[in-house]
């Protein structure tokens, strides 16, 4: 253990429980920033439905008929 020497410092009955408390309060706060600064997320956890996807044919290109060109290389 690298930090092994530090329990002499600081005692286990101590020292654990406040390295849960420290992780426990990072992730609330990082989760009611995101709950805070987002729309999603609270639709996510209130289980609404996602949102409609765009129409398929929106996001196809359009190319006019002669401008696609095939060749066949002979061998």
């Amino acid at each position: 253990m690298i930090y092994g020497k530090m329990w002499y410092v600081v005692k286990p009955s101590v020292g654990v429980p406040l390295f849960f408390v420290a992780v426990a309060g990072a992730s609330l706060i990082v989760h009611i920033g995101i709950l805070t600064h987002t729309d999603w997320f609270p639709a996510f956890l209130e289980g609404h439905q996602k949102a409609k996807p765009a129409a398929v044919g929106m996001l196809t290109p359009t190319v006019p008929a002669g401008a696609v060109t095939y060749s066949v290389l002979k061998s």
